[in-house]
């Protein structure tokens, strides 16, 4: 099952605005985050959860998508993620470090899993200003926002595809707007054959 949900959970970038995602929702992938590893056990991640209308927008505008389709202006307009949790580094209980970044990027994927089982959708997001997300969430300045996890029902096809020798990682939309992803062979990943 692990590796159908996997191979199934693409970011998405388009999200049926119809379906609310709960402050419960996102507090069962929030406690997901919290029972994950931590590096030396110091729990310095914090969360803000976002499920409102007005909460969603002032993040949204902060955040930047698809920055390898610059053609298109995603997500579409009535597309947008309808939930988001914001990962932040608590500096008050260490300082940020390399290890504690590792520590966001793996409560990230626990969440996003977490979010697949339940039938919704996300997408990863590292490119925002820091202090404009500080003072939109209100929160302080030993908080440190490292990445957002935006949320919601997908409305959007995405599939894998195989990139050929010599091709390029880029993903891209098809003719039918349909998200593909390259990914590198398992051969080349591999490197004890």
């Amino acid at each position: 099952m692990l590796y159908e949900l996997v191979k199934s959970a693409r970011s998405c970038r388009g999200f049926d605005e119809n379906v609310k995602l709960s402050r419960e929702q996102l507090e069962a992938l929030v406690e997901l985050a919290r029972l994950s590893p931590s590096s030396v056990n110091l729990q310095p991640l914090k969360y803000y959860i976002s499920c409102t209308a007005e909460s969603n927008e002032k993040i949204f505008v902060l955040t930047h998508w698809a920055g390898m389709l610059k053609e298109k202006k995603l997500p579409y307009e009535g597309h947008r993620p309808t939930a988001y949790i914001v990962i932040f580094h608590d500096t008050s209980i260490t300082p940020a470090t390399p290890a504690f970044l590792k520590d966001a990027g793996i409560v990230a994927e626990v969440m996003y899993l977490g979010a697949a089982e339940m039938g919704l959708a996300g997408c990863m997001i590292g490119s925002f200003d820091t202090a404009l997300m500080q003072q939109a969430t209100g929160t302080e300045a030993s908080l440190l926002p490292v990445l957002v996890l935006a949320l919601g029902r997908a409305d959007e096809t995405a599939r894998l595809t195989d990139i050929p020798q010599g091709g390029s990682t880029a993903y891209y939309r098809d003719e039918n707007d349909v998200h593909c992803v390259p990914k590198r062979s398992l051969e080349e990943i591999i490197l004890n054959k």
